[in-house]
């Protein structure tokens, strides 16, 4: 059953059609994109810039920056966060409330009690700081969100707006990771499927609200889409996902490269999705 994307009125969810709903539409996010692609022009003409670690095809120019480990880092293009981030920026604010700390993002925290139902999807994430070569950036903290199997975004949807499930915060240890466990979302009209993230210099940014290093999504690779859209719970999925791609999403159409997913495991058990992310 197609989601019904009626969220509790917050911040400027007021006229929006079906497909701007998570995303704010072409006019929010059309100066980033100009900005993303004035910055890989200026790079194939020659300004010296660090390119994205390859863990997917397509998107992406420039020169590569080498870590110690010989690999190559750059920083990972700035995205919106869409209408339902839940950081305060555009109604509930989900960091401020005790019990966003957490690992496990499946469950609701605090007051709420839902679960979200789904192929279990591990999230591991590397930071690397772009500045120190790609080292590990140790300290920092990700705030991680993303829609559930139907499509919908806690907090914000009509029928799960009082649960706060698939989103979580952890701080990244000295390999730079963080992991949360999650389900895979789903695909839903209008965007390819992906999960959305913020960067915090610390911990106590993140769960303040404080200034953000960095704001992206993760894309999901194509054959992990279509393994998982073929189980039980996903059948929307599967007519959705056959309508867009990453060559003409609103975000990832501009290059997906530093953006896209590797991934391993079997929906039969568990999906582990990794993207190392340059900061």
């Amino acid at each position: 059953m197609a989601p019904s994307h009626n969220p509790t009125p917050t911040g400027s969810l007021t006229a929006m059609n079906a497909t701007e709903e998570h995303d704010l539409g072409l006019s929010h996010d059309l100066p980033r994109l100009i900005s993303r692609r004035r910055a890989l022009g200026l790079v194939a003409g020659g300004v010296s810039a660090v390119a994205v670690a390859a863990c997917g095809s397509s998107g992406g120019a420039g020169g590569a920056a080498s870590t110690a480990a010989g690999t190559s880092v750059g920083e990972i293009p700035e995205e919106t966060a869409g209408p339902f981030p839940g950081d305060g920026s555009n109604g509930p604010n989900a960091l401020t409330r005790s019990g966003v700390v957490r690992r496990d993002i499946t469950k609701s925290f605090g007051d709420a009690s839902g679960a979200a139902g789904g192929v279990p999807a591990a999230i591991e994430m590397t930071l690397l700081d772009v500045g120190a070569g790609g080292t590990p950036l140790a300290g920092a903290a990700v705030y991680v969100w993303h829609c559930d199997r139907d499509g919908r975004y806690s907090m914000y949807d009509q029928e799960i707006a009082s649960e706060n499930y698939l989103r979580g915060v952890q701080e990244s240890g000295r390999d730079g990771k963080v992991v949360f466990e999650s389900i895979f979302p789903a695909a839903y009209s209008g965007r390819w499927p992906h999960i959305h993230f913020e960067v915090y210099e610390s911990l106590d940014a993140a769960t303040s609200a404080g200034s953000k290093l960095h704001t992206s999504q993760i894309a999901l690779p194509q054959d992990a889409c279509e393994a998982v859209y073929a189980t039980a719970g996903y059948e929307a999925s599967v007519a959705t996902l056959a309508q867009t791609s990453l060559d003409t999403d609103m975000v990832f159409g501009d290059g997906y490269r530093s953006q896209l997913a590797s991934w391993s495991g079997s929906p039969d058990g568990r999906i582990e999705l990794k993207r190392s992310i340059g900061v």
